[in-house]
């Protein structure tokens, strides 16, 4: 079963129509992006858009074949005129299945938000799962679904929606997850490149055409990193990233190291909004005993974060005091460390790591503030080792320094 994308972006296109936003000033060449629509083996038609037919024809393809056109969501704008010979669009109910002359089956799946989803078999047994933007399925239960070969769907705008699928195995590692319904909110290039490959995701051109179920072993396949590490100073934005990194997987295990200071007003804050910004779905645990975890099997883990990792390993050794550190504390930090780096080499868990990078500003003025500083560097450096991807965040922008 063959898929040709005519269009990839979002209702209103890509660049918008007057946006003057910087995504869209960028969006040029390959980047720019029809509303989504998608040709099955030239007789299912999956969203009519305006230049459909012009679409095809750029795709060396042709509409006339077309016996069914089914619409995933409400058209905004103008009324989209139907292509001659055409059958006139319309929106399957809920659960309804139709079955093609061509072989093709199509089931419309209920979402949590306005819109059908579709479920296609081809003749040759795979299937495919197309979302309209803005949508997850709803009423999913563990073990109730098949594995999709090819999920499209509105990975930026709904990053639950692969996590939901995943987590009742309708994603799973050969599941080749493509984006659609692309948008201003990502700039595209190699920004929307990076954010897709950490969700297990891809993009595509306007106008490809994908093999369902020819996933796996090309260039551009995305790898997901197991061990990432995400550096940066304060307000950067690097709790941000690393959660964005695990979004679109289920049960994720957050690791908040900081634990609960009583009275302190501001910390209680910064908690609380934190806690809103993660899905539903993830649990929460406060601890600092983190080589248990990592030589645990299980869900992903987000550890937030390393800096107050380091507080904790040396409260525990009495760094402060010059006399315990050179009386044995830094050799006992020193195989904390060791361990913590050691279990992280070994795990077999997605794991993604926040700390501060806090050695490129002023000279701490106390002999404890310079101890510290120093022995949160040797961490970075000796966790950033054993990670396959180190991210640097400045001003919310995520640097790749490795991966």
């Amino acid at each position: 079963m063959d898929v040709t994308l005519l269009g990839t972006g979002a209702p209103a296109g890509l660049p918008r129509p007057d946006c003057p936003c910087a995504a869209c000033a960028t969006a040029l060449g390959a980047d720019a992006r029809a509303a989504t629509a998608l040709l099955v083996d030239g007789v299912l038609l999956l969203d009519l858009t305006p230049g459909a037919a012009f679409a095809a024809a750029r795709a060396g393809l042709s509409l006339g074949g077309v016996g069914h056109v089914l619409l995933s969501h409400p058209h905004d704008g103008p009324a989209v005129e139907v292509p001659a010979g055409l059958p006139q669009p319309g929106r399957a109910p809920d659960g309804r299945e139709l079955t093609l002359r061509t072989g093709h089956r199509v089931r419309a799946v209920a979402l949590d938000a306005p819109g059908t989803g579709y479920a296609v078999t081809g003749p040759d047994g795979r299937r495919l799962l197309y979302l309209p933007p803005g949508g997850a399925p709803a009423g999913l239960e563990e073990g109730s679904a098949e594995t999709y070969d090819m999920v499209l769907a509105d990975v930026l705008g709904r990053p639950d929606a692969p996590a939901k699928l995943r987590a009742v195995g309708a994603v799973g590692p050969g599941t080749d997850v493509v984006a659609v319904h692309l948008d201003h909110d990502v700039p595209p290039g190699p920004e929307l490149r990076r954010r897709l490959a950490a969700a297990g995701a891809r993009a595509v051109p306007d106008g490809t055409t994908l093999t369902v179920g020819a996933y796996g072993g090309g260039p551009d396949v995305p790898e997901v990193p197991r061990r990432t590490l995400v550096l940066g100073g304060a307000r950067s934005g690097k709790s941000v990233e690393a959660e964005r990194r695990l979004e679109t997987f289920p049960g994720v295990l957050y690791v908040a190291t900081g634990g609960t200071r009583g009275g302190d007003t501001e910390w209680e804050a910064r908690v609380a909004a934190h806690r809103e910004r993660r899905p539903g779905s993830w649990r929460t645990t406060e601890t600092c005993d983190l080589v248990p975890l990592l030589e645990q099997d299980g869900p992903p883990l987000l550890v937030d974060c390393l800096s107050l990792w380091l507080t904790d390993a040396m409260d525990s050794v009495r760094a402060w005091d010059d006399a315990e550190w050179t009386g044995g504390g830094e050799r006992a930090l020193r195989e904390r460390v060791t361990a913590l780096t050691g279990a992280l080499r070994t795990t077999r868990r997605t794991v993604v790591a926040v700390s501060n990078e806090v050695g490129s500003g002023i000279v701490p003025a106390t002999a404890s503030g310079r101890r510290y500083r120093d022995e949160l560097g040797r961490l970075n450096a000796a966790f950033a080792a054993e990670c396959e991807q180190v991210l640097l965040v400045v001003a919310g922008q995520a640097l790749v320094l490795r991966g």
